[in-house]
């Protein structure tokens, strides 16, 4: 069992007083009487295998990116402006470099374009090796790819990072458990929300929100919940309400072994046409909008 060092110190009898054998005594007597709630879960080999090929996936995609930034502010620098996208291919890199307007930063430019293609491959390489260890997962895998806006790498991240369903009672301590909950204060009369609590995994957290930017389509089956939370609170907040219903729709199917329904989203069925409508103020630099359906 592994559990966590600093709520041993706290609920410690004597927290200023620190011994070996007083830790010794702590954990055995915590143990024994129940004491602590913090348990780390410790992962079967193939998700934290699963675990370690994403963190060094992500760990190379990082890289990648900063040679690409890097390459563009050598040209920005010099008041050259690369179009987006143009250096995510080995394609746009040859062609970025045999211009003539990089003619003289060239030999640096080519330092970022090799560490790129090394990236590159290792991130290939690293792939390779996530297919093979997600053949056991292969059936939750595709699953949870079902949902629109999910693809093979949120897929992968859900898995390693939540492991199994059987860990959590709820959708609800899921969500929490990621940190897609607000922060909440309590006491007497008073009762405040804030912010998130952003606990738990920081990149499963990150993809989810990457994959509720898919619900601002129309198409989406979570548009309407998108836009009604977005009209109310604004587009940020309407992302991490997506990213956390998603998080708890995708355990669900995890759960229940079924593919994604739309009909269980609440969303009646039939054919729409969204019009928007702008309305203008004159008086004062603020334009307000708001669309119906």
């Amino acid at each position: 069992m592994v559990i966590d060092a600093r709520e041993v110190r706290r609920k410690a009898r004597r927290t200023r007083q620190k011994t070996d054998s007083r830790d010794a005594f702590e954990i055995c007597d915590g143990l024994r009487r129940g004491l602590y709630d913090s348990v780390v879960y410790v992962p079967e080999e193939p998700v934290q295998r699963l675990r370690d090929l994403l963190s060094r996936r992500r760990h190379f995609v990082t890289l990648s990116t900063m040679e690409i930034n890097a390459a563009r502010y050598v040209v920005r620098a010099h008041g050259i402006k690369l179009g987006a996208g143009r250096l995510n291919t080995e394609n746009g890199w040859e062609e970025f470099l045999a211009g003539d307007d990089v003619a003289p930063w060239k030999a640096l430019l080519e330092l970022h374009a090799q560490a790129w293609r090394l990236a590159q491959a290792t991130i290939r390489t690293l792939e390779e090796q996530l297919n093979e260890t997600l053949k056991p997962f292969q059936e939750e895998f595709l699953r949870l790819q079902t949902v629109p806006g999910v693809g093979p790498t949120v897929a992968a991240t859900y898995l390693a990072v939540i492991a199994t369903p059987a860990r959590f009672p709820t959708s609800g301590h899921v969500a929490s458990y990621l940190g897609l909950v607000p922060s909440t204060y309590d006491s007497g009369e008073r009762e405040r929300h804030g912010r998130i609590t952003k606990q738990g995994s920081t990149e499963l957290r990150a993809v989810l929100c990457e994959a509720a930017h898919r619900a601002a389509d129309p198409h989406h089956p979570l548009n309407p919940y998108f836009v009604k939370v977005m009209a109310k609170s604004g587009y940020r907040r309407a992302i991490v309400a997506v990213a956390h219903r998603l998080a708890r729709i995708l355990f669900q199917m995890w759960k229940k072994k079924e593919d994604f329904d739309v009909t269980k989203l609440g969303v009646e069925a039939g054919e729409y046409i969204v019009k928007r409508k702008r309305f203008f103020i004159l008086k004062g630099a603020r334009s307000t909008r708001r669309s119906a359906a």
